[in-house]
């Protein structure tokens, strides 16, 4: 696990500290050791400028230091992951007669994509973003990992003349510390994403010009950087294949995936909320472990949100040595400003996972487990209840006019939406009349459930003067893989792909890489794994999904050997009580910035809107979730941070 950077361009000192900058920028990702690498020059001067910063996992030794350079193909890398199939490789490269000096995966990798191409980057199975050299055909290969468990941002010169044409970073932050990018700008649509999710969607990023590249997907520049490939490796198929998934085998692929994800020459942990997804995670990891492993819980005084005593009862049952930490208002407040400054996008989210990080990296562990992703597989949130559910009446309903069907949902929900606060209720319920006129467009539906604000308060919240409304909150390029992804499948089965690929994928899984990183802790997700999420989409739906909410086949395969009563308890999700805290301790600070149009304007939202939405929070309007205004106040946080304005 590390961070990477590198730069298409000329090969002067510009551009060399340029890349130093960057590298600099990421110390919190990699700072074991950190290296640079250039290229030879061709008749122009340009090449490739690469640089590393390394958190050492697997080969402490110098031979698993980057930028690695094969000498058997004279490929150069830079790489940030874990290749957990990497010994399989080396077995298959071995085969062929190949012979290795380090004992990690890197050089496993390098060595496979030295030797044949592009084509081996569907090989890989793991979490991973890379940037690999070909010195012969002077070409540069960038790739994510399948479910985008690791971040890759690549900007592209806009100036024909410029010193550079290509650049890239593990994060948007290490682009800005370049200085490439000149002024940079604030994406409108990246404001608009937020106002609708809360975070940036992909393609875009906050910053206007960068990108961030697809899951799956590998692009190749040649040395002038001209792209001259670009193409999925991986993608989730349109129709779930036909069931021919047991529990017997579901369960040996789990056991394998998770003695995979152990791999580690340094101290490993594992998170245990007390929920089924940890606590599979963490029995699996004792069953397949030859020690005891360490178990961590984050617990609070405010016992409505403390999972401290029941992740106890867990962690005895499964026999891990177990540790506590009691996360205080004070000493959260105290780490605030510590904790914001790591984001490294916009995003409501991602500070629970940041607490957590800190709190096992300051117990001495490099490597840390969890369960995140088994609610994406197994039809955990109540999505899979009540969407399809809708959805079946919105189908059932369809011989009636749309507009009519409007109408009498309006008149339905009118006395829920009724509220002479200065903001509209923002309720699950006062969204219906929206759901409705999306009749049976089932991603439509999905947003608008996930959505923070109704529709017509965030026209409210974006300046008029800067906004680029989004169609359901989603760029046009991202709404188009997830129908292409759907479009054969059941509501369930859609709706899982459709969290996989944004509430984990543009969420979760960015939040947990960006906060886990900023402790200096790997962060490992044996559940977030594209050879599991195949087997999983074998299910039948009834084996995979029913009862729903129960994620009854996780259970299943997971928690064998414990008591089921353990279990048998509310679904609770791992949150902070910000709420709290917000009327507390952070109530001043966001205040300040909340009401200064000043503060507000430059971050592409209009400053009444955003002060009549404080307002509303503060007198406890209905439906106004803390999320709702936390997000503001970060988007305009953010942006002042790392001045980059409308």
């Amino acid at each position: 696990m590390c961070g990477i950077a590198g730069i298409i361009g000329r090969l002067d000192e510009s551009n060399r500290a340029a890349l130093a900058r960057m590298n600099d920028a990421m110390l919190h990702r990699g700072p074991d050791a950190d290296g640079v690498w250039y290229s030879d020059p061709d008749s122009r001067g340009w090449g490739a400028l690469l640089a590393h910063r390394r958190l050492s996992i697997l080969d402490l030794s110098p031979a698993g230091a980057q930028p690695m350079l094969d000498p058997v193909t004279g490929h150069t890398i830079v790489f940030n992951g874990e290749i957990y199939n990497f010994r399989d490789l080396r077995q298959r490269l071995e085969a062929e007669g190949q012979a290795f000096q380090s004992t990690g995966d890197t050089a496993v990798m390098l060595r496979a994509l030295g030797l044949h191409g592009p084509r081996a980057v569907a090989w890989l199975r793991g979490m991973f973003a890379f940037a690999s050299w070909d010195p012969r055909q002077r070409r540069l290969l960038l790739a994510r990992d399948h479910l985008g468990m690791k971040p890759l941002y690549i900007a592209r010169s806009q100036d024909p003349a410029g010193g550079w044409s290509v650049a890239f970073a593990s994060e948007l932050r290490a682009l800005l510390a370049s200085g490439l990018l000149g002024t940079p700008r604030l994406d409108p649509q990246a404001v608009a994403s937020c106002a609708w999710n809360g975070f940036v969607t992909g393609p875009h990023t906050a910053v206007k010009g960068v990108e961030l590249l697809w899951p799956g997907r590998l692009v190749e520049f040649d040395g002038a950087g001209t792209e001259v490939r670009q193409e999925d490796f991986w993608q989730i198929p349109g129709r779930a294949p036909e069931p021919d998934m047991d529990d017997d085998t579901l369960a040996a692929l789990l056991e394998e995936g998770l003695r995979l994800h152990l791999a580690s020459d340094v101290p490993l942990a594992v998170f245990l909320s007390g929920g089924v997804d940890s606590s599979a995670m963490a029995n699996l990891a004792q069953r397949a472990a030859g020690d005891r492993i360490h178990t961590f819980t984050l617990a609070f005084k405010e016992q409505e949100f403390n999972e401290g005593p029941i992740a106890q009862q867990i962690a005895d049952a499964i026999g891990t040595q177990h540790h506590e930490v009691v996360l205080t208002e004070e000493r959260f407040a105290a780490n605030l400003d510590t904790a914001l400054n790591s984001i490294d996008q916009p995003t409501f989210d991602g500070l629970n996972a940041y607490c957590i990080s800190q709190a096992i990296r300051s117990a001495g562990f490099t490597v840390a487990l969890s369960g995140t992703g088994g609610d994406e597989l197994f039809g955990g949130y109540t999505s899979f209840r009540d969407l399809p559910l809708l959805h079946r009446i919105l189908q059932r309903f369809g011989w009636m006019p749309r507009g009519l069907q409007v109408s009498a949902a309006s008149l339905a929900t009118w006395p829920l939406r009724r509220s002479s606060a200065s903001v509209p209720p923002q309720t699950r319920w006062a969204k219906l009349p929206d759901m409705v006129g999306r009749g049976d467009d089932l991603l439509g539906l999905y947003q608008l459930a996930y959505a923070l604000f109704l529709p017509g308060f965030q026209g409210d919240l974006l300046s008029t003067s800067f906004a680029e409304p989004l169609a359901d909150g989603l760029p046009q390029a991202m709404r188009a893989r997830l129908v292409a992804e759907t479009r054969g499948r059941t509501p369930l089965s859609a709706i899982s792909v459709m969290e996989q690929r944004l509430f984990l994928g543009e969420r979760l899984l960015r939040d947990n890489d960006v906060a886990s990183m900023a402790s200096s802790l790997e962060q490992r997700m044996p559940l977030v794994d594209h050879v599991l999420f195949e087997s999983v989409d074998r299910l039948s739906e009834s084996a995979r999904y029913q009862p729903l909410g129960r994620k009854a086949a996780l259970r299943r395969v997971g928690l064998r050997g414990l008591d089921p009563a353990l279990f048998e308890r509310r679904k609770s999700g791992f949150v902070l009580p910000i709420d709290q805290w917000i009327r507390r301790g952070l109530r001043d600070a966001m205040d300040e910035t909340l009401r200064d149009p000043q503060a507000v304007a430059p971050a592409g939202l209009d400053p009444a809107a955003v002060a009549r939405l404080w307002r509303s929070y503060l007198d406890g309007a209905p439906g106004m979730y803390w999320s709702r205004v936390w997000s503001v106040y970060v988007l305009i946080r953010w942006c002042h941070q790392n001045r980059v304005f409308r």
